[in-house]
């Protein structure tokens, strides 16, 4: 089925002349702020989920029924109209920075989310700047003017919610990495125990599930090697620090023990396993 909206999208993925500027700013978000208390607040770290849906609801929100007022409110609703306009301009710094925090993590490597999500905030911006000017010309009296102009940026607010939905339900965007792959329920082999270095991360594929290592004495701690927040494999780019392993490619820490949260930007913990030792093979299974 040839779908206009299909074809746009894939123009929009393979447009290049956004790159060079994406990438700087991705780099210089990445690094503003670093990993640390408020990264964990813009990236949802601690309510345990991204922040940033919850916060485009309030502008949505208000836009659209500042929208629905013009066209079924009267003339009673016209304060409220504005008040409403008001409150999603206002709601708009936080949910963009949130929203420019998780992008600048999603799109490192990944070209269809860095240029998509261009274009996606481009959309937003538009829309912004047309129900500032649609609220001014309210406030100077012309509301016919302002009406329009915010239909307008209903119509931009749109588009960038569809942009924002195909980073999420098609590029991946934000999704727990190890949502489709929990890992052996039952005891299954992994790995020869004499084969495992002291202290160092080894990666193995165990029914199919990367898991990543790590032999402490006599104990061997067992974690899902793909990072939940991106993706980034920990047996590459983890780094051991007494029962605490973190991602470098953002920063995020988790319990070797037992896959817990302890820094974001993640979200989530990371899925852990139990291992035993029998006959000299290490045994994992995941924690019900």
């Amino acid at each position: 089925m040839n779908n206009p909206l299909r074809t746009l999208l894939k123009k929009i993925e393979s447009f290049q002349g956004v790159d060079g500027p994406a990438k700087a700013v991705s780099t210089k978000v990445s690094e503003i702020p670093g990993p640390g208390t408020i990264k964990d607040v813009l990236s949802g770290s601690v309510i345990g989920h991204a922040l940033h849906p919850m916060l485009t609801d309030v502008v949505i929100g208000s836009f659209i029924s500042a929208n629905a007022l013009d066209v079924i409110g009267g003339k009673e609703s016209h304060t409220a109209s504005e008040r409403l306009i008001a409150l999603g301009i206002a709601a708009y710094p936080p949910t963009a920075l949130t929203g420019t925090s998780d992008w600048a993590d999603g799109s490192v490597g990944n070209l269809a989310v860095r240029r998509v999500g261009v274009v996606h905030a481009v959309a937003n911006s538009a829309a912004l700047a047309l129900y500032g000017a649609s609220l001014a010309a309210r406030r100077r009296g012309d509301r016919t003017r302002g009406v329009a102009l915010g239909f307008a940026g209903a119509g931009a607010l749109g588009f960038a919610g569809y942009l924002g939905g195909h980073l999420s339900y098609v590029n991946g965007w934000g999704v727990d990495q190890t949502t489709f792959d929990a890992g052996p329920a039952d005891w299954t082999e992994a790995a020869d125990v004499k084969g495992l270095p002291e202290g160092e991360l080894v990666r193995v594929v165990v029914a199919d599930t990367p898991v990543v290592l790590v032999r402490q004495g006599s104990r061997v701690q067992a974690l899902h090697d793909r990072c939940n927040h991106r993706g980034g494999s920990l047996a590459e780019r983890g780094k051991v620090s007494g029962d605490e392993i973190e991602c470098t490619c953002h920063g995020s820490r988790f319990s070797l023990s037992d896959g817990s949260l302890l820094r974001g930007p993640a979200t989530q913990p990371q899925p852990a396993f139990e291992t035993r030792e029998r006959d000299g093979l290490l045994e994992i299974r995941r924690y019900s």
